[in-house]
């Protein structure tokens, strides 16, 4: 059975960094895209960026440029989205999803998703 799993969410001081963990099952992630979204209250889940099998980012959301990326380790079957200069406009719950054909910013062209982790902006 195919699975996501993230983790990693939680508070940080604007201008800090995290880092998100998006474990896979039932699937080898090397071989695949996965996709970042976000989902802020009361806003529509947005595609934040995603990642291909070769390991390229690719952005969706401008306002992430230069401070989001998503990385793998292959070893561990996992895809990272690193989080730094972390401003409140980027509080969200976080997902990640696979595994579409190529690299899109679209949540209907993905059919697995993990459960969501909050990310929490705010001094």
């Amino acid at each position: 059975q195919l699975q996501l799993v993230e983790s990693g969410g939680g508070l940080v001081q604007p201008g800090g960094s995290l880092r998100l963990s998006c474990a896979a099952s039932g699937f080898t992630v090397d071989y695949y895209v996965i996709g970042w979204f976000r989902q802020a209250p009361g806003k529509e889940r947005e595609g934040v960026l995603c990642i291909s099998s070769g390991g390229g980012n690719t952005y969706y959301a401008d306002s992430v440029k230069g401070r989001f990326t998503a990385s793998r380790d292959n070893a561990k079957n996992t895809v990272y989205l690193q989080m730094n200069s972390l401003k409140p406009e980027d509080t969200a719950v976080y997902y990640c999803a696979g595994i579409p054909e190529s690299c899109t910013g679209v949540a209907a062209e993905y059919d697995y998703w993990g459960q969501g982790t909050q990310v929490t902006v705010s001094s």
